[in-house]
């Protein structure tokens, strides 16, 4: 997570979604970088609400803008699933070195997810507080673009960005049955990410 105090900004850090590498590109101009543990770098909204806006809004103002990344669903599930792939996860109770991303996709589906598919939910993350402390502006992942013009202009500043974190390249592929099990079981998810209207800035 990034808050930027005068242009009253947080950057919310939704994982999976590119936010390592806009944090190594902004960290030096942030008023506060949260990158560790990760239950605080990944604050979703409820967390943010309660741990920080007070402190900001006493601070900084009321008035914050809060912003986050969404990702196409199918996409940001073959990053978890890839990244679960990694020499390291072996020996670990949620890799998925021996399971197809058609099995990974239909765990992800179940009401009790298997270890390796608990993976959370992009839109729980951004799910409302109870008082009304929300995300103000959707960007997509695919539109980088987009987002990189919206913080420069923001910041005030060209911003030069690099690859982080990056997942292993894998040719990944949904069986068509599967993939509608997705949609179905997940609608949140693509309704969110349909739903995220483009920035005219």
């Amino acid at each position: 997570m990034l808050v930027f105090a005068k242009a009253k900004l947080v950057f919310l850090s939704v994982p999976k979604t590119g936010t390592t590498a806009w944090e190594k590109a902004l960290g030096p101009v942030a008023d506060i970088v949260v990158n560790d543990p990760p239950e605080l770098k990944h604050a979703p909204v409820f967390r943010y609400n309660r741990f920080f806006r007070p402190m900001l809004d006493k601070f900084i103002g009321e008035d914050l803008e809060i912003i986050a990344v969404i990702r196409e669903p199918v996409s940001w599930l073959g990053s978890w699933y890839r990244y679960r792939r990694r020499p390291f996860m072996a020996g670990r109770p949620n890799n998925t070195l021996d399971v197809s991303f058609d099995n990974f996709v239909e765990g992800y589906c179940r009401g009790e997810q298997p270890g390796y598919a608990n993976v959370g939910s992009q839109a729980k993350f951004v799910e409302p507080a109870g008082n009304g402390t929300r995300v103000t502006r959707f960007f997509r992942y695919e539109d980088q673009p987009v987002l990189h013009r919206y913080l420069e202009a923001r910041l005030g500043q060209s911003i030069t960005l690099t690859r982080e974190n990056v997942s292993p390249e894998i040719a990944l592929s949904l069986d068509v049955e599967v993939a509608a099990k997705l949609r179905r079981k997940r609608a949140e998810e693509f309704a969110l990410y349909s739903g995220i209207a483009p920035y005219a800035g």
